[in-house]
């Protein structure tokens, strides 16, 4: 056996909590970002402000570094993304994920 493979003890368990529904999470995740105070104009909002965080902080779990990959990201995992998420016109553009989050003030929820 090469070194430093040999068998170990594990000193600590992987526990699972098997209970925990993944649509529950969402739900509770999304909620959360409802409280953010949509700094778009009415009749400028196509995407929904909570789709647009949860693809954002999705991709960057992801290692998305930038507007395109988080774009990126979002299209790539379309399929999967609608299974919890609205997005009635689909995934937002680079520039719309830029622009609401230059706009989204961090001091006002």
């Amino acid at each position: 056996m090469s070194i430093g493979f040999e068998n170990k003890k594990r000193k600590t368990k992987a526990s699972f909590a098997s209970s925990i529904d993944s649509k529950d999470i969402t739900t509770k995740f999304q909620e959360y970002f409802t409280l953010i105070k949509d700094p778009r104009v009415e009749r400028t909002r196509y995407h929904l402000l909570t789709d647009i965080i949860t693809i954002a902080i999705l991709a960057v779990i992801a290692r998305a570094q930038g507007w395109e990959d988080i774009d990126e990201y979002g299209l790539n995992k379309q399929e999967w993304l609608k299974t919890f998420l609205q997005l009635p016109f689909g995934i937002p553009s680079p520039d719309t994920f830029r622009r609401v989050f230059e706009r989204i003030n961090p001091c006002i929820v």
